[in-house]
């Protein structure tokens, strides 16, 4: 007797090449990230980016003003004791926190399951708008050339000095840390879990040979 030939190894239209398809890129909790969920994290890196020209105009509204005075040799502060510059940064600041919040509240109110994308948009479009801020603050605020603006104001006359931020790379990380904090905070406290198994689908312990007399 001869033991029967195995037969050959068939080729599956998925094996054609010999190597498995590469398998999706996966979230934290192993669940695949799909296109539309990409999509929906770059909508937010758009809309969190064009919300920044909202930040611009109230910074450049509600920041304190650094007045500058001339004596027609020099430009000094008006007031050399006065904390406006500080406030400036500290209004940008406070601001780029709010609108950090309430991005987060609002995406994940929509998305209450969350993911990365979700996450990087976040982020991504936290540091877009504050840019857009500050530039936008810049760009409308006081003019930038003190030596012509004192000129055409004339010595011994107040005058505004430029808005600009002395802590920039802190202020452009406020609006981006308070959405990602917030919107994790919220996923962990109210976002869906995963169902607890049946504990009635558990295994029975196996008990050898009927039980004792």
């Amino acid at each position: 007797m001869t033991a029967p030939l195995t037969p050959p190894h068939q080729p599956t239209p998925h094996d054609s090449d010999g190597a498995p398809p590469p398998p999706p890129p996966h979230g934290p909790a192993g669940d695949p990230i799909t296109a539309a969920e990409v999509l929906q994290g770059v909508l937010v890196t758009v809309v969190s980016a064009l919300a920044g020209a909202l930040l611009g105009v109230l910074w450049l509204n509600l920041a304190p003003r650094v007045l500058l005075v001339s004596d027609g040799r020099g430009v000094y502060l008006s007031n050399s004791e006065g904390e406006a510059a500080i406030g400036a940064d500290g209004t940008f600041v406070l601001l780029a926190l709010a609108f950090g919040a309430v991005a987060a509240i609002v995406v994940f109110l929509l998305r209450r399951k969350g993911g990365v994308p979700l996450v990087l948009g976040l982020a991504i479009g936290g540091v877009l708008g504050s840019l857009l801020a500050w530039g936008l603050g810049v760009y409308f605020g006081p003019t930038g050339d003190v030596v012509a603006h004192a000129k055409a104001v004339g010595p011994n006359v107040a005058f505004e000095a430029p808005l600009e931020l002395n802590l920039a790379a802190a202020a452009m990380l406020a609006w981006p840390l308070a959405a990602m904090i917030v919107h994790l905070a919220l996923t962990a406290v109210f976002g869906p879990r995963d169902p607890e198994p049946d504990p009635w689908d558990q295994p029975k312990p196996y008990t050898q040979g009927p039980s004792p007399s």
